[in-house]
């Protein structure tokens, strides 16, 4: 079957997360036509209305009304965002058996539709999720991307950047594995304009910052109850590589077969994306340590992948 073109989103669960994507869409005029479905209708009536009186001072025009799953048949791109939040105290993989069952719902409903694009997985445990997509979807792997270490790696960066008082975009490096406690950063070959950045720093100081990325989630959520300005941005980012056919490598998840020695799990790992999804992966060449660490983040996640599909 051929791969539904054009630029028409569907949002899936117009929560915190959902809403920001839909009002960063909407700034960076990505597509021509959004369509938002939420079991709170009167909510999401309530956003399509206060995004559509923005469009005047939008970069371009844009058609946005709350629909259902049947929107989805001629969608390019389905973005999920709907699930239950993490709360306080819980990592994103005790979410996990709540959010397998609301999703088998999801993706059936929006395969009945007669879908046939590619779906964009935001809600955590991302991993796991994107994974259970793929397995209930039947879609080509290749047409389902999680939102990986997209968000933990411009974290990365912009701290990295702040040591070396240096814009985060000229900072070069990479969180890969979970999106979660099991990530870690790629040292070995993070730079900043081609000079290496490990060796300028000392072993202490490189923990001090994974540390930060690591935990951030869990000190935003503690503050403010949740994250979804910066995991709006990384949507929109992958957002705009898929629509305009970047060929930009991105930190995603991606179903790995093979590469970095692993299989049959979806994972945070640098990957082309075009039009069509993900291209290929990019193998990063790892350190023996570096090597030791995704193969944990891997266990980890094929631990609770197993028990709950």
């Amino acid at each position: 079957m051929n791969l539904t073109l054009g630029n028409k989103i569907v949002l899936v669960g117009n929560g915190a997360v959902g809403s920001s994507y839909a009002y960063a869409l909407l700034n960076q005029g990505l597509c021509d036509d959004l369509v938002i479905v939420d079991l709170d209708e009167e909510k999401v009536k309530g956003d399509v209305m206060d995004l559509n009186h923005g469009i005047a001072y939008a970069p371009t025009p844009m058609n946005i009304r709350y629909g259902s799953y049947k929107d989805c048949k001629d969608a390019a791109l389905v973005v999920i965002c709907a699930g239950a939040a993490q709360k306080p105290g819980e990592t994103r993989l005790d979410l996990v058996n709540k959010n397998v069952k609301i999703f088998k719902s999801i993706v059936e409903s929006i395969m009945d539709s007669g879908f046939n694009g590619i779906f964009l997985v935001a809600t955590n445990p991302v991993d796991i999720l994107s994974y259970v997509t793929w397995k209930f979807s039947g879609l080509p792997k290749e047409r389902v991307i999680g939102s990986g270490t997209i968000l933990d790696s411009a974290r990365f960066r912009y701290l990295v950047g702040k040591e070396f008082d240096t814009a985060p975009i000229s900072v070069h490096g990479y969180i890969i594995g979970e999106h979660g406690d099991s990530q870690f950063p790629v040292w070995s070959s993070a730079n900043i304009a081609g000079t290496p950045v490990a060796e300028r720093l000392s072993e202490e100081r490189k923990e001090e910052i994974a540390v930060e990325v690591r935990d951030a989630a869990y000190e935003i959520i503690k503050a403010k109850g949740a994250t979804y300005y910066g995991i709006a941005m990384g949507l929109i980012r992958i957002t705009k590589a898929i629509l305009r056919n970047e060929h930009v490598v991105l930190p995603v998840g991606a179903l790995v077969e093979g590469e970095y020695g692993h299989q049959d799990v979806f994972i945070g790992v640098p990957s082309v994306i075009t039009r069509y999804g993900v291209k290929k992966i990019v193998e990063l060449s790892l350190t023996e340590d570096e090597k030791e660490k995704l193969t944990k983040s891997v266990q980890t996640l094929k631990e609770i992948q197993n028990s709950a599909i």
